[in-house]
Formats: C-alpha cells, sequence, structure tokens
C-alpha cells in the first residue's frame, strides 16, 4: 500500500491537473456508471461529526472511502476543518493499495470540480472574480478561476476583517470592505464559507454571473436563500445529494417555490452534452457542490499514478 501526505500529494499535482480526471468522473456520475451512498455524519458532539464517504467508479476502476474528522473550530487551531485519511483498493485483490491525506486531496478535488463546472457555465469573456471567504477553500478556489477564465479583477470578503486582509496580501488581490463590494459586477463568484445561516440571495447576484456554492455538504450548512434555487439556472453534482443535503433545496421544495417536478442539472448531463448548461449572456448559474466520492476516487486515482511513476510516498507492506 503506497502511502501519500499532503506534501507528497502538493508536490505530485496541481488543481490544474485535476480538472479532466474530475470531469470524467462527473460524467460517469451522471451516467449512473458509479456507486455512491450518500455520505453518512456520526455526530460527536457540538458541530464535530465523523464523516464517511464511500464509493465505486465501476467497471474495474477503483473503490474505496474518505474517512474524515469534520471540526469546524479547526481553522481557529491552525488545523483543516477537514481532516483525515482516502483509503483505495484493488478491484481484483480487494487489498488496500493506498492511503491519502484526505484534508490536502479534498481541497483541490472540490476546487477541480469547481473549475470544470465553471469551464462550462461562465460566460467566455468572464474576468471579474468574486470570492466569499477566506480560508483553505477560497485559496484553492482563486487558484481553480485562474486555471479556467484569464481573469484581471479579483476580490474576496469574509466576515474577518483581518482574514480578508491577511488573504488578500498574500494573493494580491482585492479586499473588499463590504460583501456587496465583493459582488458588484463580479461574473464569477465562489462562496467558500462555513455559514449555517443563509446569507446570499438571488438578488444579489449580478446579470450574466456564475456562482460555485461549495461551503455547505450537509444540510445544517446554508450560504443560500431558498429563492436562488427557484430564480437561478441550477446545476450540481449529484442529484440525490442535493435533494438530501442541500439546505436551500430543501427549504425551497418546503416552502413551495419549485415544482415537485423540478430538477437541478448534474454538471455530468451538461459535460456529455445530454442536458443544456448556460442559455444565455444573461442568465444567472450556480453550480451547487456538494461533494461525491467519484470526485476523490478519480482524483486519487490520478495522484497514485503519478506517485507510482515517480517513485513518491512510502510503501508499506499490507501482508
Amino acid at each position: 500500500m503506497r502511502v501519500l501526505n499532503g506534501d507528497d500529494i502538493r508536490r505530485l499535482v496541481t488543481i490544474a491537473d485535476l480538472i479532466e480526471p474530475i470531469a470524467a468522473a462527473m460524467m460517469g456520475v451522471s451516467q449512473r456508471e458509479a456507486q455512491l451512498p450518500l455520505r453518512q455524519a456520526v455526530p460527536l458532539g457540538g458541530q464535530d461529526k465523523f464523516g464517511v464517504m464511500p464509493g465505486a467508479l465501476g467497471g474495474d476502476a477503483s473503490y474505496g472511502a474518505k474517512l474524515l474528522s469534520l471540526f469546524p473550530r479547526n481553522p481557529d487551531r491552525g488545523l483543516s476543518s477537514h481532516s483525515g485519511v482516502m483509503l483505495l483498493f484493488d478491484r481484483k485483490t480487494g487489498l488496500p493499495r493506498a492511503c491519502l491525506d484526505a484534508s490536502v486531496l479534498t481541497a483541490l478535488r472540490t476546487a477541480a470540480a469547481s473549475a470544470a463546472a465553471t469551464r462550462l457555465l461562465a460566460r467566455p469573456d468572464a474576468r471579474r472574480l468574486a470570492i466569499i471567504g477566506a480560508g483553505e477553500e477560497a485559496e484553492g478556489h482563486l487558484v481553480a478561476m485562474r486555471a479556467v477564465r484569464p481573469l484581471d479583477t479579483m476580490a474576496v470578503w469574509s466576515r474577518n476583517r483581518d482574514k480578508t486582509e491577511a488573504f488578500a496580501r498574500k494573493h494580491d488581490i482585492v479586499a473588499a470592505p463590504t460583501m456587496a463590494a465583493a459582488l458588484a459586477d463580479a461574473d464569477i463568484i465562489c462562496t467558500t464559507t462555513s455559514a449555517t445561516e443563509p446569507f446570499l440571495a438571488a438578488a444579489m447576484i449580478p446579470e450574466g454571473a456564475h456562482l460555485n456554492a461549495v461551503g455547505g455538504s450537509m444540510p445544517y450548512l446554508r450560504e443560500l436563500l431558498p429563492d436562488c434555487v427557484s430564480t437561478l439556472g441550477f446545476f450540481t453534482d449529484y442529484r440525490p445529494s442535493l435533494e438530501a443535503q442541500a439546505g436551500e433545496v430543501i427549504d425551497a421544495r418546503a416552502a413551495g417555490l419549485v415544482p415537485p417536478d423540478w430538477q437541478a442539472t448534474e454538471i455530468g448531463e451538461v459535460i456529455a452534452g445530454t442536458r443544456h448548461g448556460r442559455t444565455g449572456e444573461t442568465q444567472r448559474t450556480v453550480y451547487r457542490s456538494l461533494g461525491v466520492a467519484s470526485q476523490d476516487l478519480a482524483a486519487a486515482d490520478f495522484i497514485v499514478a503519478r506517485a507510482t511513476e515517480c517513485g513518491r510516498g512510502v510503501d508499506v507492506a499490507w501482508q
């Protein structure tokens, strides 16, 4: 079994490297080739949880599971809020073949998935980026958006002014004084927060903009108000995850804001050409990322293949 720590992963791949493997995996998800049980979250007291994300890509491809400690207060300790391991198993023998740092893997694959969606959904002439949030995912999404659009204006805002300004200095971008200032005239918006109270209404999103909403992977984490569901062109990674775990979709259905037969479009359907993406220059679109195991598996497979080729990581005898 090859063991790869976070530094190994960072040295082996970039976010841009993972866009194509993630896109291919999402097309497979929409064609229902993958097995994707919904993530489970075991309460540990307070907001801390233990998450389990199993899955299989289908055919002879890898299967495995990501095991995560979800500790929202960890960033205040200088630690990632998502810490754990990704385990890959050999399809022929059933033996573990790789173990990867799940914190770094999650950050990279989430940003790469947003890049794959933005490449399809943002206007071709999109140049202005607004990031709401100033943590680890904000950094990854800044890199990811630069990989798919030639940005010339970038702004960040978060509730913590010190973090906002530190982030802006580190990345040489604008520290917006308010969220409204960050959003004004934005072509691409990325929300990367751990908010539990929704803060973004449809009316706040400029005409023609594309939004990547990535901060909430469980129903109690909410960035979007329910009117975003009924008003925006709505896209996601996997409909069963969206319906069960996206708080704004649950709220929109309860309030009758969408009809019973409403369905979001999966980004894999757009990649495959079976459903439309953006339908016009003025349309406002959102990619609601929940994060699915197929993204982790595809990214991990790519990373392990490169590690084997480069001789990086530590091989541990299993038997």
